[in-house]
């Protein structure tokens, strides 16, 4: 019995340990350059056992990113259930919150887009965003929002989706983006200082 508990938690180990190596490997040389034997070695293991745990690089990219979503989306769910923010308070936060989170995590916008583009309603089945406004502080105060004529956009989940998406474009865009106004690196991450005016005027 021991043997097998022992058993179980080494494969735990070794699972968690080829995750975090590849989200290492994948945040300094991105998907594309990423080799399957990139992540064996960082991860200390041979290229056979890396293939026993996850078929393919493909899968184990999804895995970490769907993992990294779900952590900001706990955060994003306190935010939205806080029932003593304003409604500007909650849009300002998320929207900081997410630029953050983009900036820690460069891949993400890379899994976003190639998920809608293989399957345009795939992610929002993988990912709980329904459930997060459905019910929640944010949901009561948009539409108060609405009936008082302060935004123009009815369905909740749309403005929400609309705002991270005019968040997450730039960091898309950011090759073309850098192209046309020859911005380098850490000019382009002084776009954190803009998150402060997001939404004026929803009180």
């Amino acid at each position: 019995m021991a043997s097998r508990n022992n058993s179980k938690i080494a494969e735990q180990t070794t699972e968690e340990r080829i995750k975090e190596a590849a989200r290492k490997v994948f945040q300094k040389k991105g998907f594309a350059a990423t080799r399957t034997r990139d992540i064996a070695e960082e991860a200390g293991i041979n290229l056979a056992l890396l293939n026993y745990y996850f078929r393919s690089k493909e899968k184990l990219f999804e895995i970490i990113m769907l993992e990294t979503l779900f952590g900001f989306m706990q955060n994003l769910a306190f935010i939205m259930n806080d029932d003593k923010s304003t409604l500007q308070t909650k849009v300002e936060l998320i929207a900081s919150g997410y630029i953050d989170f983009i900036i820690r995590n460069p891949n993400v916008p890379l899994f976003m887009l190639s998920e809608m583009r293989a399957n345009s309603g795939g992610l929002l089945k993988k990912l709980p965003i329904k459930q997060l406004v459905s019910n929640s502080a944010f949901l009561k105060q948009h539409r108060k929002a609405v009936e008082e004529g302060k935004i123009a956009e009815p369905h909740p989940l749309h403005f929400l989706m609309n705002l991270l998406g005019l968040i997450v474009f730039p960091f898309i865009g950011k090759p073309m983006l850098q192209g046309i106004s020859g911005v380098s690196d850490n000019q382009f991450k002084k776009i954190d200082d803009a998150k402060e005016e997001v939404y004026p005027g929803l009180d």
